[in-house]
């Protein structure tokens, strides 16, 4: 039997305090454990085609070299063979400027 979004719960009951009853209270212990070595499990499964994790990257950061410079729309290190227009000492390349 479905039900709409719209309608009132009623399989939920009320405590005299007001506030719903917890539906795990008393609840089986190992089924807990049961759900934590499963996200455990499903933590250390790797998926095809997956990215590598960032401690597994190599990468070298270079400081902006001489014939390069940032534009001031984009905010890209780019090649001075690239620089579009200078306005205001800011540098904008030809791709935001196109």
């Amino acid at each position: 039997m479905t039900t709409g979004y719209q309608q009132p719960r009623t399989n939920q009951r009320v405590n005299r305090t007001g506030a719903a009853k917890n539906p795990h209270r008393g609840a089986n212990p190992r089924d807990t454990l049961i759900d934590i070595a499963e996200a455990e499990l499903a933590e250390a499964y790797e998926l095809p085609g997956a990215e590598l994790a960032p401690d597994e990257l190599e990468l070298e950061i270079l400081a902006q070299q001489a014939d390069e410079f940032t534009c001031g729309s984009c905010f890209l290190v780019r090649h001075r063979s690239q620089l579009a227009r200078e306005k205001n000492d800011l540098l904008f390349c030809s791709d935001c400027e196109g």
